[in-house]
């Protein structure tokens, strides 16, 4: 079992910035690749990023390129979430997710370990 505990989540003005953590603990945390992945009202779960156990690669989805950045920290048991030049359509619950299926890095059935997810809201 991973658990994740997703933080930083808050309100923000559109052009603005926050950095989300997901601190990990149980199983090794560097034998898993992380996703982050967002949820709006009414609508399905978003892929948003991803990072392999490594670090060594990252993957963004095609409207978050340029804005968002992933990295981890595997001796802190943490990974990170940079987002900047926040739009008011990134308003969603935010979570990370553990997995070690990197083929299927994009999808939320490929991480059988969620956090409990983290609000961004951010107002126009």
């Amino acid at each position: 079992q991973v658990q994740l505990v997703e933080s930083g989540g808050g309100l923000v003005q559109a052009g603005g910035s926050l950095r989300l953590s997901c601190a990990a603990s149980g199983r090794t945390f560097g034998n898993y690749d992380i996703g982050w992945f967002r949820q709006a009202p009414g609508k399905e779960r978003e892929f948003v990023a991803a990072i392999r156990w490594s670090g060594g690669s990252t993957y963004y989805a095609d409207s978050m390129k340029g804005r968002f950045t992933t990295s981890r920290d595997n001796a802190q048991n943490t990974a990170y979430l940079q987002m900047s030049s926040l739009k008011p359509e990134d308003t969603a619950v935010y979570y990370c997710a553990a997995g070690q299926r990197w083929s299927s890095y994009s999808r939320p059935y490929g991480y059988p370990y969620w956090g409990q997810g983290t609000q961004v809201t951010v107002s126009s």
